[in-house]
């Protein structure tokens, strides 16, 4: 018989009045979060299902009289909005922002978490000391660097300030020294090297991290606009974010409101199923990273 998973309120609390009041007000502080979140979507959703006529009536309405789905297809073909450059930028950024997330930052991390490396607490302190300043301090003395090097307007502007997130190594390193070291010590007794031993058992025990990683790499990378519209002058590489405020919110064209906020749906979508689909790596691999061993 499955045991029961015990909740942070057990039953037998639950029989307390105080609990019982305190965990009434604790679910209703959450429908208001709930409502307050899903508002502005569903908002946005019926709005872009409007006519035009409806989209400016006085008195505002929520719902939509008269579906107008045409006006998804009209934000494809009817004002030549480049939407599917900036999605296909989009996932040509993310995927890279990933390969060198899990490759450089995540070789690091195991390095500083199973090898012998001169004054490791020192350079562990050195790199997770920087979670303390905010990142608006280091904008200009990254796109300063990136221009030196001849990156801007390149997507390596993107991929090289992501293979420097300490906040990434601090998840991977937490979770690696929780895998044991006979494992990787069998390992190298085959004749494993360190590389292989990284490939071949620290990532494939990491699958609960990773799949965290992934997500939060997804959702920087989507809703990233910021960045690109400093390192990036050439719209035909823009990403969705900095393309659809251009062409779509900040454009002074023809463009009719319903059809601006079936884009902007459009773009609000994706981040929610990557996060249901990921969402057990996510809190596995946060709670798993923050317990050692």
């Amino acid at each position: 018989m499955k045991q029961e998973e015990r909740g942070i309120i057990s039953r037998f609390d639950m029989k307390k009045g105080t609990v019982r009041t305190g965990y009434t007000i604790m679910v209703l502080l959450m429908l208001l979060m709930g409502v307050t979140m899903l508002y502005p979507f569903f908002n946005t959703f019926f709005g872009s299902l409007k006519t035009r006529e409806e989209f400016f009536a006085f008195p505002p309405t929520f719902f939509p009289e008269s579906w107008v789905w045409t006006n998804y297809k009209d934000a494809f073909t009817g004002f030549d909005l480049p939407l599917l450059t900036f999605l296909k930028n989009t996932v040509f950024i993310y995927v890279g922002n990933v390969i060198v997330s899990l490759l450089l930052i995540g070789l690091a991390a195991y390095a500083l978490s199973h090898l012998k490396v001169p004054f490791k607490r020192w350079v562990t302190l050195f790199f997770f000391s920087t979670l303390l300043i905010p990142p608006a301090t280091y904008v200009v003395p990254n796109l300063l660097n990136l221009k030196s090097l001849g990156m801007l307007n390149t997507y390596w502007a993107f991929w090289l300030p992501a293979a420097a997130n300490a906040y990434f190594m601090l998840l991977l390193k937490n979770f690696f020294d929780g895998i044991h070291k006979e494992i990787l010590e069998a390992a190298r007794i085959d004749g494993a090297t360190e590389f292989s031993s990284f490939i071949r058992i620290a990532v494939p025990l990491s699958t609960p991290i990773i799949g965290t990683l992934l997500m939060l790499i997804f959702s920087a990378t989507w809703n990233d606009f910021y960045w690109p519209s400093l390192v990036m002058s050439e719209r035909g590489m823009y990403p969705l974010a900095t393309g659809i405020y251009l062409y779509v919110v900040y454009s002074t064209s023809v463009i009719p409101w319903s059809v601006r906020f079936a884009v902007l749906t459009m773009a609000m979508l994706p981040p929610v199923v990557f996060f249901l689909v990921f969402q057990k790596f996510i809190i596995r691999g946060i709670s798993v990273s923050g317990v050692k061993g």
